[in-house]
């Protein structure tokens, strides 16, 4: 395909920075479609805990890559990329700019760059590091992907086992790191991009996934993950606001400490979000606090397009 007079307008940054709000203004504005390259929102058992646009948000806007899975189906950022090219190529046949928002970096990254096959292992080598999980538990691990993979530990969600396991398992078995397999060819795709950053003070994040937290809890994020017990066992599952819950359900914690470490994992998860995106030198960063920030960005976008 050869859509070089197109473009994918990335919106990226870490959760509660306003992502969900500044996308669906400029698909407004451009009459288009968003994409959703955020790794949760994919699985249509999670809602609450995942920060979902809400219907009306859904409605705005139409929406692709939000429900699209099961928890119970794997969903690899390979299996993501070929889904979401496949889409393009759909999408730009009726449209000149099509918008492909999330936090989940290794996915934009996919999408904008390409991602190699990852190798296969030796199964001996994953039942190793299951062993030694549930031996010694998460954070030696977490300690040695830290060390291997630098890149990929500041981007993936390093509280869910099997994505520690699998980088770890594709380091030891090659001696390259998992991040070594997104294609280094920059601009390769047959479609402009154009990357946007969201970022705000710090101090201002922080208290949003605070409230962000408190309000999914009113939603009944605790119910959610309680109906969503039966699956823990599946990848998806193993990821912050659900971890914390079921280890308050397992009796290992009470329910405020659950909570608090929701919220205290999504503010580092922020922070390794940031860290991830601020490598990339084609980023334009914005003040997602600016009341005129959709406006600024169609402002550039105009401008880079020419």
């Amino acid at each position: 395909m050869d859509f070089t007079n197109k473009t994918l307008i990335v919106i990226a940054g870490p959760t509660a920075s306003g992502k969900t709000a500044a996308a669906i203004q400029l698909a407004q504005h451009y009459h288009t479609v968003i994409v959703s390259a955020d790794s949760r929102q994919f699985f249509r058992e999670m809602s609450v805990g995942t920060a979902k646009p809400t219907d009306e948000e859904l409605a705005a806007a139409p929406h692709y890559f939000i429900n699209s899975h099961s928890v119970t189906q794997p969903f690899s950022v390979g299996d993501f990329e070929r889904e979401c090219m496949q889409l393009l190529e759909k999408l730009f046949e009726q449209h000149d700019v099509v918008i492909l928002v999330g936090g989940s970096g290794l996915y934009i990254k996919a999408v904008t760059e390409g991602f190699d096959e990852l190798p296969t292992a030796d199964p001996a080598i994953r039942e190793r590091l299951n062993a030694e999980l549930a031996t010694n538990g998460l954070f030696p691990l977490q300690e040695r992907l830290k060390n291997a993979d630098p890149a990929y530990y500041a981007s993936a969600n390093i509280n869910n086992p099997q994505r520690v396991i699998r980088a770890l398992e594709v380091y030891e078995a090659t001696g390259n790191p998992i991040s070594s397999y997104q294609k280094q060819t920059i601009n390769s795709r047959p479609f402009n991009t154009i990357k946007f950053g969201l970022n705000m003070p710090r101090e201002e994040l922080y208290d949003r996934i605070n409230k962000r937290v408190d309000i999914m809890v009113q939603d009944g994020l605790v119910e959610e993950v309680a109906a969503l017990t039966p699956f823990r066992q599946y990848n998806a599952l193993n990821t912050v606001g659900y971890s914390e819950l079921f280890d308050y359900f397992d009796g290992k914690t009470d329910l405020d400490t659950a909570i608090g470490r929701i919220k205290q994992n999504t503010r580092r998860f922020a922070k390794r979000q940031l860290t991830w995106f601020r490598k990339d030198k084609e980023i334009i960063w914005m003040d997602a606090s600016n009341e005129q920030l959709s406006e600024n960005m169609i402002v550039m976008a105009k401008s880079l397009n020419r």
